[in-house]
């Protein structure tokens, strides 16, 4: 990563925990205040976000690090490994709320809304989306699972928050609005949790090669190598900023071995320059 897109993302982190961290002193006192297992459920939620925040760092010092002996193809997987983590926590904070509400709901208890509870959450929905714009636009600018993964967890934030004032609204004229409100934010952190666990989990496991990438590699193949056919058996591994790609072509059989051999490397330096890969080519006799 560019040492000035790796800054973007230090400040973005650092910003997202010390708002984050006065938001949930606001939203646990009100949450106390007005006995709504909501608040209290949405505050949690956005002091994890500081811890994932906290993540977002350690996965960028660690990912930053170079190649060594012991890993060869460095230590970018450091940063899938942190949104591993964000993930986790969001699934536990969603089942744990998720279990409260229920239980809300089966004591038929309510919770009591005020000004002071409808403005600090509406103020927190505003300021968690902002939060989410900047760490999803920075994740993208970086190629960072991580960022994005924090800021998709800012947005479930944000979200929750909306709720929390759509509940505080109409939560005088039913008992039951807060058992409720505290369900759909538990649900909608869960399903948040497991769209990261998904993505994070592809990418670790290996890809299939999307259409675009794939007409650019086959266009590649064809420019350096015009005997090679049947571009195929395509795979990305990727390690942060490191992406290996494997290919396989055909090339006629009669060829030389030294060839062979000059097409498959001049074909993996141009897939190098061109978009930033370090390609292994096997070739297959037609």
């Amino acid at each position: 990563m560019k040492r000035e897109l790796i800054k973007i993302g230090y400040e973005v982190a650092w910003i997202s925990i010390a708002l984050n961290i006065v938001l949930f002193a606001l939203k646990y006192w009100a949450g106390l205040t007005f006995h709504s297992v909501a608040m209290i459920a949405d505050g949690w939620h956005t002091l994890a976000d500081s811890l994932t925040s906290l993540v977002v760092i350690a996965g960028f010092w660690i990912a930053c690090r170079p190649a060594d002996e012991k890993h060869p193809f460095g230590h970018g997987r450091a940063e899938a490994i942190g949104s591993i983590i964000i993930g986790t926590l969001l699934a536990v904070i969603g089942f744990h709320f998720l279990m409260e509400s229920l239980s809300k709901l089966k004591n038929y208890e309510s919770a009591e809304f005020g000004i002071p509870a409808i403005i600090i959450f509406t103020a927190s929905t505003v300021a968690k989306e902002g939060l989410a714009q900047i760490s999803i636009w920075a994740g993208k600018k970086l190629d960072s699972y991580s960022l994005k993964a924090d800021g998709w967890h800012h947005r479930s934030d944000a979200i929750a928050s909306g709720l929390i004032v759509v509940g505080a609204i109409f939560g005088g004229k039913t008992w039951w609005i807060d058992g409720i409100m505290g369900m759909g934010i538990s649900i909608f952190i869960l399903y948040t949790a497991f769209g990261i666990l998904k993505e994070v989990a592809s990418s670790l496991l290996g890809e299939e090669v999307d259409e675009l990438t794939k007409e650019k590699i086959e266009e590649i193949v064809e420019k350096v190598a015009p005997l090679a056919t049947d571009v195929h058996h395509l795979h990305i591994h990727r390690y942060g900023d490191h992406v290996e790609l494997t290919l396989h072509i055909y090339l006629p059989s009669e060829m030389a071995l030294k060839d062979v051999h000059d097409r498959a490397l001049a074909i993996e330096d141009a897939i190098r320059k061109e978009m930033n890969m370090e390609a292994t080519v096997h070739v297959d006799p037609v």
